[in-house]
């Protein structure tokens, strides 16, 4: 994703109205995809209650748009280059239109499993061309504003999605019970799609880089294999050939570097730019977004089968219950960027980390404190506490992760931080068979059922807490003190991380 390129067409001049329309359509295509990811979280219980989905079909509608964003979030700012922003942004919000009008009326989870794959496949090719849109549009003196309307885009749609999402879900619209979580899109993408062809300005990369399909195949058929036998291992039994498929996933990861040393050596256009990897910063920076997402995607389905299934709250409860932790994430993430880190560098990032363990600790001493009592009230100190310690780390983390990486590869460093991101999140959400139901006796007796689900809760916190033990250590070979960009290196890219880690 090149988003510092600089564009063949000329920028909009500055009297040009034109260009707050643009930035306020693409925003609203940013925010949709932001609402839509934690929608979907909150309506998983009535989801899997109202059409009988299994629960390896609950994950793979969560893991399965994350799957296919990661996998094409490359590729669609490859394609935005080449094929023009603008052109490529309006087929990416009308795929995600069409896909989120197929969840809505899906017949059953099959298809629903279907169309949420389609619909992150669609997400990848949007939201790459949003902030490239926005750098081919606004002059630098003007770009700081934007980001900051930006910023609070990402802060209202952390809090608004699981609120919207539970207020669509017990209103239960025309009879329709969860299906209008999706259905609201398609006004809001059909106006983008309209008003897109009209007011934003095509603007494409002057020396685009060649897709790299090969190694688009490889990247997703090893995450396949990984991720299909987690899913699915506890359901089927465990079978020989999941662990095979899991081995071989190694195997097809090995092939993917190698290729891509090859492909790169060749033509200079390979998917995964290896020499970023002799960056030491950039490679610990990579491993903590991996793991980051993996501790988010087992938290985020777990917490919210706790609460529905396990406690039998409504899905408004558990959203309101949400609330204090989206406000923490995005006070402490506005705090570190412009108070903390300038003066204390790499160990806020730390810092951060220490404190969202202490708030995962806390949460699962008073979930085994007050069991099935437990009150929203009493979850929200843990909360505050998490979504503190997150908002440390999100905002400033890409920069520090990018200070040392040559500008040349900026674009293409930010491309792999993102998909990274989101490829640890799939895998998490994967685990969840494992340090979740994995836990769970498949048959419960209607009042086993809260105790089972409160004590799998407490063991998947577990595995959170120690991921984010190794995030600490991880973050010691970041940079002391991230250096200066060249200007225009690294705000796109920390943006752009900021809003998928605010709500995976």
């Amino acid at each position: 994703m090149n988003s510092t390129d600089t564009p063949h067409t000329a920028r909009p001049g500055a009297g040009d109205r034109r260009r707050w329309f643009a930035l306020a359509i693409v925003m609203t295509a940013a925010f949709m995809d932001l609402v839509d990811v934690t929608i979907v979280n909150i309506a998983i219980p009535a989801i899997q209650r109202d059409e009988g989905a299994t629960f390896s079909q609950i994950q793979w509608i969560t893991a399965g748009y994350a799957l296919a964003f990661a996998a094409g979030l490359v590729t669609g700012g490859r394609l935005g280059d080449i094929h023009g922003r603008k052109r490529i942004f309006l087929v990416g919000i009308g795929g995600f239109t069409l896909a989120s009008a197929l969840c809505g009326f899906a017949v059953n989870p099959e298809m629903l499993v279907a169309s949420r794959i389609l619909q992150g496949a669609m997400a990848a090719l949007m939201v790459p061309q949003v902030l490239s849109i926005v750098h081919a549009t606004f002059p630098p003196h003007e770009r700081g504003k934007v980001f900051g309307l930006f910023g609070a885009i990402v802060g209202l749609g952390a809090v608004s999605g699981p609120l919207l999402g539970a207020l669509l879900t017990e209103w239960n619209l025309f009879g329709l019970a969860w299906r209008p979580i999706f259905l609201i899109n398609l006004p809001v993408g059909i106006a983008g799609l309209v008003l897109g062809r009209r007011f934003i300005s095509e603007s494409k990369a002057p020396r685009a880089l060649k897709l790299d399909l090969v190694g688009v195949a490889l990247v997703t058929l090893g995450l396949l294999m990984l991720l299909y036998p987690l899913t699915r291992g506890r359901e089927l039994g465990w079978p020989l050939w999941g662990y095979l498929s899991m081995a071989g996933a190694l195997l097809v990861f090995g092939a993917l570097v190698a290729y891509e040393r090859v492909k790169g050596a060749r033509d200079g256009s390979p998917l995964i730019e290896l020499s970023l990897f002799r960056v030491k910063s950039f490679a610990a920076g990579i491993a903590v977004h991996t793991v980051f997402g993996v501790g988010l995607g087992i938290f985020f389905l777990v917490w919210t089968l706790y609460m529905q299934i396990g406690l039998g709250w409504s899905a408004l409860r558990a959203g309101l219950t949400g609330v204090p932790f989206s406000i923490a994430v995005s006070a402490a993430a506005g705090m570190s960027v412009q108070l903390l880190v300038p003066r204390f560098g790499r160990k806020v990032l730390q810092a951060g980390a220490l404190v969202m363990a202490a708030g995962v600790l806390l949460y699962i001493w008073e979930s085994e404190r007050y069991g099935m009592d437990i009150a929203s009230w009493q979850m929200a100190l843990p909360l505050v506490v998490m979504g503190a310690g997150m908002g440390l780390i999100v905002a400033p983390l890409t920069d520090a992760v990018l200070s040392e990486v040559p500008r040349e590869h900026a674009g293409s460093a930010s491309g792999l931080i993102n998909t990274v991101q989101q490829m640890g999140n799939a895998l998490g959400l994967g685990l969840v068979s494992v340090v979740f139901f994995g836990v769970i006796d498949e048959r419960l007796a209607p009042a086993e059922v809260g105790p089972a689900f409160a004590d799998g809760f407490q063991h998947a916190l577990g595995y959170v807490a120690a991921v984010l033990g190794v995030i600490f250590l991880l973050m010691f070979a970041l940079p002391k003190r991230p250096a200066q960009h060249v200007e225009g290196a690294g705000e796109a890219p920390a943006m752009v991380e900021k809003e998928r880690e605010l709500v995976s």
